[in-house]
């Protein structure tokens, strides 16, 4: 079966501009990446989906590459991306989509699907589970997470400019380093202090490993890909999603709690903290994921699965698609 070439393209969505990458034809599957990521990060998947029988469009999420990048901290709210991904929908023609998220790309899908269910009709997440909203203010409970010489990550990127302080004046390096220590391949012995965790006054790249080589899945032309977009953009739009996660809660109180009923996957990787620390909330699938096809935890991958892996992520993205889609 023949199928075009990717074919990058900007559509309108009442927020701004965000650029996508589709390929093939068919029914829509829309693919949303996660934190400090791109369109690129489906790289793999695009022609294999295409392939099988689907339109596959890849976004760069509001913040990132080549779609708009609003100043304010608030337009980065969870509320604003679910509008991002019915506005791409509607822009490419469909009625709706299956969605597919990965790390923050699989918390939008699932609000964009739990908002959405009349554009969204079927939802797989990626590395991060479902876990309804709920609990205390996120902020609150992220600042009981860290010690006293140390700091969750998220508490550490809530300041503006200082993550962006750690991180532009060497991009490239810095996404280096933050990629290979969340890859199975190259990630630090469980004796190593976690990157997860930053030194008060310090800075997340102190808990890199020094001169460590590049994981597998990444290639030096490939991390010079993710490198250039940042390198353009700077990292404010990307980091503005964890400065809205208490906005979010208040945002999303009217569904405290609340289900996702579509047919779901949920692919992770056991070597990832966001599954590990996370167990409960797969554990809790049952109860919270109902319309649960498949779930599946990769021996030996990484946070960044459909890229680690991406020839089993392809095999159950299509498999799970075909469950429900006659193609």
């Amino acid at each position: 079966m023949s199928h075009h070439a990717p074919h990058h393209r900007l559509v309108d969505v009442p927020g701004g501009r965000i650029h996508l990458v589709e390929q093939g034809t068919g029914p829509l599957v829309l693919l949303v990446h996660g934190f400090p990521e791109s369109w690129y990060s489906w790289r793999h998947q695009l022609p294999v989906l295409a392939e099988a029988g689907f339109r596959a469009v890849a976004i760069d999420v509001r913040g990132y590459g080549r779609s708009s990048k609003p100043r304010e901290v608030d337009a980065y709210r969870m509320l604003a991306h679910v509008a991002d991904n019915v506005g791409v929908v509607r822009a490419l023609g469909a009625e709706t989509a299956t969605i597919v998220g990965h790390d923050w790309g699989s918390a939008i899908a699932a609000n964009s699907a739990l908002l959405r269910p009349d554009v969204f009709t079927a939802v797989g997440l990626l590395s991060v589970p479902y876990a309804p909203r709920g609990g205390p203010r996120p902020t609150d409970a992220f600042a009981m997470i860290g010690g006293g010489d140390e700091e969750f990550y998220v508490s550490y990127f809530q300041e503006e400019g200082t993550a962006e302080a750690e991180m532009e004046p060497d991009v490239r390096g810095w996404l280096a380093g933050f990629y290979a220590g969340l890859s199975a391949d190259t990630m630090p012995s469980p004796a190593s202090p976690s990157l997860h965790f930053v030194p008060r006054g310090g800075k997340m790249s102190d808990r890199f490993e020094p001169g460590s080589r590049l994981p597998s899945w990444l290639t030096e032309a490939d991390l010079d890909v993710y490198a250039a977009e940042f390198e353009r953009t700077g990292m404010t739009g990307a980091l503005n999603r964890y400065r809205n996660v208490d906005r979010d809660w208040e945002d999303l109180a009217p569904w405290d709690g609340a289900p996702l009923t579509q047919p779901s996957l949920f692919i992770g990787g056991d070597q990832d903290a966001s599954t590990t620390w996370l167990a409960d909330a797969i554990k809790a699938y049952p109860q919270t994921l109902p319309g649960l096809v498949s779930s599946h935890i990769l021996e030996g991958c990484g946070h960044w699965v459909q890229q680690e892996r991406a020839f089993e992520v392809n095999r159950l993205l299509v498999e799970w698609l075909r469950a429900f889609h006659v193609a």
